[in-house]
């Protein structure tokens, strides 16, 4: 009834809006999604902001100035009467350049981050594909015996949106896959509902044929992943990141415990203390994940620092090429929208070589290889306001960091 109440207004979207203009809750009604990467909206003009939080101040070495970045978003926070932001620059070589916090934003903050969990969430297939107990690119159906026995879908198409399943859109209810978005179900038994179901025949296509943003799809690598490893979602993300990488705040719901009637922002029922949302055992893979600004900087450096936290190799050099290279291209000369495509869990701009991750919460985080850096944008509110002050701030950003 939530996701009803939440997604109704939502389902008549064209399928050629963007998904993370539009994801859940904002809607996720395109099958075609360009990237969110963050230079792509135009901002509006900056106005009188408020300071930002005294107790979070900024992070910076000496020879490099962010004052034009927090201009940005303090002036932005102010025009669009935000309650806050907050912003981490880290660097593959020398580590944080830049945390602050705007508004009613601390370091100690935890938000929910919607897509930006994907790549998150494919980070821990590729570790248990590092260790051997799942190949991405075999068919699934090798793995696990509540797999539909003709099926030849792989964990790699899954995490690429490639699958032939159906995606977000057109339909955010859709009943053979409406168990993506119930607190109560179980993990396991909606990635066997998903992908053993036959309610989905007339609609699902050849995998490696169309790009098909989000969905159960992610529901069904997350139920892989607890059958290869024998563990629940939870304790995988405990045991990859949260142990190795000190990542307190990192944690995963299911939405459909927070989105209310209404609700096409922020989940404000969500309140910014995991503790007080029931548990599940059917978390949302793909848009479920809540962390801590500091927190998703550790992972963004991570992924720069050859998958290594501190002294702990948390994914091989290989799995984050696999998942940072845009694979529908290689794979099906596919596109996810105009010089846009998509790795595994990462947006590729393929005229900027800049990978993205935004989430239809507002928050947007990026890397750019190339020169080492990444950044880690929140606010809470919806992806449009997101995309539009990443915009905003992308290049400056990139001045201060580079030159």
């Amino acid at each position: 009834m939530l996701v009803l109440a939440l997604f109704g207004a939502a389902c008549g979207g064209s399928d050629s809006a963007t998904v993370e203009q539009a994801e859940a809750p904002a809607s996720p009604v395109a099958t075609d999604a360009p990237a969110p990467t963050t230079a792509h909206t135009a901002a509006p003009e900056p106005t009188t902001a408020p300071e930002p939080t005294e107790d979070a101040g900024p992070t910076e070495d000496a020879g490099r100035d962010f004052t034009p970045v927090a201009d940005e978003i303090e002036a932005f926070v102010a025009e669009r009467e935000l309650n806050g932001a907050g912003i981490i620059v880290v660097h593959r070589d020398e580590g944080v350049l830049y945390h602050e916090h705007f508004g009613e934003f601390n370091e100690e903050r935890v938000s929910l981050i919607a897509s930006s969990s994907k790549m998150i969430s494919a980070g821990v297939l590729l570790r248990l594909h590092d260790d051997g107990k799942l190949d991405i690119d075999v068919p699934v159906r090798e793995y696990v015996d509540w797999a539909d026995p003709d099926s030849d879908i792989t964990v790699a198409q899954l995490l690429s949106n490639s699958s032939g399943l159906v995606g977000l859109g057109p339909d955010l209810l859709y009943g053979p896959y409406i168990c993506q978005w119930l607190p109560t179900e179980e993990l396991e038994s909606c990635g066997q509902a998903v992908l053993s179901g036959t309610g989905d025949d007339d609609d699902v296509i050849a995998p490696d044929t169309e790009f098909r943003y989000g969905g159960a799809q992610w529901q069904v690598a997350g139920a892989v992943a607890e059958t290869v490893s024998g563990m629940q979602w939870s304790e995988l993300v405990n045991d990859i990141y949260t142990e190795p990488c000190g990542l307190d705040s990192l944690g995963y719901i299911s939405l459909g415990s927070v989105l209310s009637e209404g609700g096409l922002g922020y989940p404000t029922a969500f309140g910014g203390d995991p503790d007080a949302i029931d548990p599940t055992e059917n978390p949302n893979i793909e848009g479920g994940a809540y962390v801590s600004t500091g927190d998703y900087g550790e992972l963004l450096l991570m992924h720069l620092r050859g998958g290594m936290c501190g002294d702990a190799q948390v994914l091989s050099n290989a799995a984050l090429d696999t998942m940072h290279a845009d694979r529908i291209e290689a794979a099906y000369d596919g596109s996810a929208g105009l010089e846009t495509g998509y790795g595994m869990g990462w947006w590729v701009d393929r005229t900027t070589g800049r990978i993205s991750d935004g989430g239809a919460f507002g928050t947007v985080p990026w890397l750019d290889l190339d020169d080492g850096y990444g950044v880690y944008l929140v606010i809470e509110d919806t992806n449009g306001t997101g995309q539009q002050l990443a915009g905003q701030i992308e290049e400056l950003v990139h001045t201060a960091v580079v030159g």
